[in-house]
């Protein structure tokens, strides 16, 4: 008797989202370090600081650009420390280290080519090594539910449906 490997047969397409998970270290830029008084952000001050800065620290590293104190930080001091880190950094965002894995999965669910999906029966993995954010699952679904046939999560071997495109009928006369 021959073994089938009907998982392999059923045209399932899976995609795993832990592959969007930010390659490389994760590291913070506080801007707290850079106020006067802890409370306001001088221009030529800052600039000053970031002409001295060692940006090359940031090769290859995510770069999470946030304020831990509360202060108000003016547009273009994000802007500033972007300039100066994108020659370096795999990735700058706005936001604490913690958040920025997040920021990432959506911006790779933003840019990823759906249409290579369409009339396609999907599997979202659900089991990863790294955490993927319950964000990214919604997400994804609410790309790809529009193009999909269906769409389901878990592991090929093992899913919960999580939608079906309806089937159209048509009414003969």
């Amino acid at each position: 008797m021959e073994l089938v490997n009907r998982v392999a047969q059923s045209g399932l397409v899976t995609l795993d989202l832990e592959t969007f998970y930010p390659k490389g270290e994760i590291v913070g830029f506080d801007l707290k370090n850079y106020l006067f008084m802890e409370m306001i952000l001088k221009e030529k001050d800052f600039r000053a600081a970031l002409d001295e800065h060692n940006w090359a620290q940031y090769t290859e590293k995510n770069l999470a650009v946030y304020c831990s104190a509360d202060a108000i930080i003016p547009m273009w001091a994000y802007m500033l420390v972007a300039t100066h880190a994108a020659p370096f950094a795999a990735d700058i965002v706005q936001s604490t280290p913690e958040q920025l894995p997040e920021i990432v999965f959506w911006k790779k669910i933003a840019a990823l080519d759906i249409a290579q999906y369409a009339g396609k029966r999907m599997v979202v993995k659900g089991c990863s090594d790294q955490p993927v954010p319950p964000s990214a699952y919604l997400e994804i679904t609410r790309r790809l539910q529009p193009i999909a046939q269906s769409i389901m999560f878990g592991e090929p071997c093992s899913t919960v449906p999580v939608y079906k495109k309806a089937k159209i009928t048509s009414i003969s006369e």
